[in-house]
């Protein structure tokens, strides 16, 4: 298992607690309990295949003795009419977790699929694709794990794994100078420093982190700065940090950006863009 076993375990028991709340009246209605079933994951639709691993952890939970038989891994291509898995368990078990894989499969699969298409614009590049904070609360443990799937690189998972001086951080703090002096001194007095990473919004300001910044950060951002705006921060940078290139990036634009040689580029649609992708859980009748 890839994904931290502890966190998913808590984000299937949340999850099947708001969909389930006091009962399945449903299937209690009409379904007797000890009745066995079998069910297939049918694709309905092209894209990058993701869940494999929740969908099963998500049975598992719910029925120890289940039995998940995968056809496809996370990350293969998928076609209509192809089969991702069959489970064999209690029927109650089967249509009390339906909707909650469905709706983690069609969600992840719909970001790894996307993933995928700028991930194949990089392919040659030295450039590689990064995701950001701009997920769903209390979903981004998958989503991020769809990024993965799909051929992207996870960005920080959350604040406390990083240190990132934005906009309202520099201006916060009186300037860029300041909130990198401030931070790198923070770092050190915690028990594990940790890496920063600072975004500048002009020329100037990342002659200020170049001529100030060496051994305090790790990374410079380059924000909303145009691909030959890039190049020419790139020069002043000259390898001493590595460099992120931000904002307004897309399938359309993100070549022009790998050309400059920035090592990341972050996109944020990767998540908060993607489209579900169509798949259903169907009983099977022998």
């Amino acid at each position: 298992m890839s994904l931290p076993k502890e966190k998913l375990i808590h984000l299937i028991s949340e999850a099947l607690h708001e969909d389930l709340g006091d009962g399945d009246h449903s299937t209690l209605g009409c379904i007797p309990p000890d009745k066995k079933g079998k069910a297939v994951l049918k694709i309905k639709q092209q894209g990058i295949l993701a869940g494999m691993e929740v969908a099963q952890a998500v049975f598992l939970y719910k029925e120890p003795a289940a039995r998940f038989t995968p056809f496809k891994k996370d990350g293969d291509a998928m076609l209509p009419g192809e089969a991702a898995f069959e489970v064999e368990a209690s029927i109650h078990t089967i249509l009390s977790c339906e909707r909650l894989v469905l709706n983690c499969m069609q969600r992840m699969s719909g970001i790894a699929t996307l993933t995928h298409q700028y991930a194949q614009k990089l392919k040659g590049y030295h450039t590689r694709l990064l995701d950001t904070r701009k997920t769903t609360p209390n979903f981004r443990l998958l989503e991020k794990e769809a990024v993965r799937i799909g051929g992207g690189v996870n960005h920080r998972f959350g604040l406390y794994d990083m240190i990132m001086l934005k906009d309202n951080h520099i201006d916060y703090c009186g300037g860029i100078t300041e909130a990198i002096d401030a931070a790198y001194a923070y770092s050190n007095r915690l028990p594990v420093p940790l890496k920063i990473e600072v975004e500048t919004r002009t020329l100037e300001d990342v002659k200020k982190v170049c001529a100030h910044a060496k051994g305090k950060v790790f990374r410079v951002m380059l924000d909303n700065f145009h691909p030959d705006q890039i190049r020419e921060a790139l020069a002043v940078i000259d390898h001493a940090f590595e460099t992120e290139a931000s904002g307004g990036i897309n399938l359309d634009n993100i070549e022009a950006y790998a050309e400059t040689g920035v090592d990341y580029v972050s996109v944020g649609g990767l998540i908060h863009q993607a489209k579900s992708i169509d798949l259903s859980l169907k009983a099977v009748i022998s």
